[in-house]
């Protein structure tokens, strides 16, 4: 009895650790996402009550806050009350694609807003920011900005005219098949026909041998 209990007690300890490891790392990054979300609602609050922001414009302005955050260049963004104005600040209705690349996310408004970058060294003029928002109602579904570091994909994505310029070479190569195929179909025949006229050569020729050898 006691060697068939101990492996269901060792399998039993066993879950028992995989399920406190799981619920530890949730715990762990709980906290994080929690922290990201409050400190994304007091910014959205402060430049609403403070500097009188739009909610869709003080939202999208904490979320490229954010996004440039995680960027290797800025520390974080600063938006002066000017950011917030009608020439920097814009919510235009939209109902339409937010882009015609990968988001191609149909969005109810575009909302616009500039910002300065703060460099991470701390040296150097700020950098001029403009991020753009797609909203359905008051969730965002878009979110696009003037990265200055822009991802390796982009980058190896660049030289499209080789693409384009093989694709038509593939075409002439297209092209040129037919022109192949009819000249084995001439060069078939033309054997075909030189395979005749030889065999026929050589039965005239061991005609004429046997009609002088009954003449002898």
């Amino acid at each position: 009895m006691d060697r068939t209990n101990v492996p269901r007690r060792l399998l039993r300890l066993v879950g028992r650790l995989a399920t406190c490891a799981a619920t530890a790392s949730l715990l762990c990054t709980a906290p994080a996402f929690a922290d990201q979300l409050e400190q994304h609602n007091d910014l959205v609050n402060k430049f609403v009550n403070d500097m009188h922001a739009d909610p869709l414009v003080a939202d999208c302005a904490a979320h490229g806050n954010f996004v440039a955050s995680t960027s290797t260049a800025f520390d974080h963004v600063e938006f002066p009350p000017s950011s917030f104005d009608s020439a920097h600040a814009a919510v235009t209705p939209w109902n339409d694609s937010f882009d015609e690349g990968k988001q191609r996310v149909k969005v109810d408004n575009i909302v616009t807003v500039e910002g300065l970058g703060i460099r991470q060294s701390g040296s150097g003029d700020p950098a001029d920011l403009k991020f753009r928002c797609g909203y359905v109602g008051a969730q965002m579904l878009a979110f696009s900005w003037n990265d200055p570091v822009p991802p390796a994909r982009a980058r190896s994505g660049e030289p499209s005219g080789s693409g384009v310029s093989s694709g038509k070479h593939k075409g002439g190569k297209g092209k040129h098949a037919p022109s192949g195929k009819s000249s084995k179909k001439a060069t078939t025949k033309s054997s075909k026909s030189s395979s005749g006229k030889s065999s026929r050569a050589t039965s005239s020729k061991s005609a004429r041998k046997t009609v002088t050898k009954t003449a002898h």
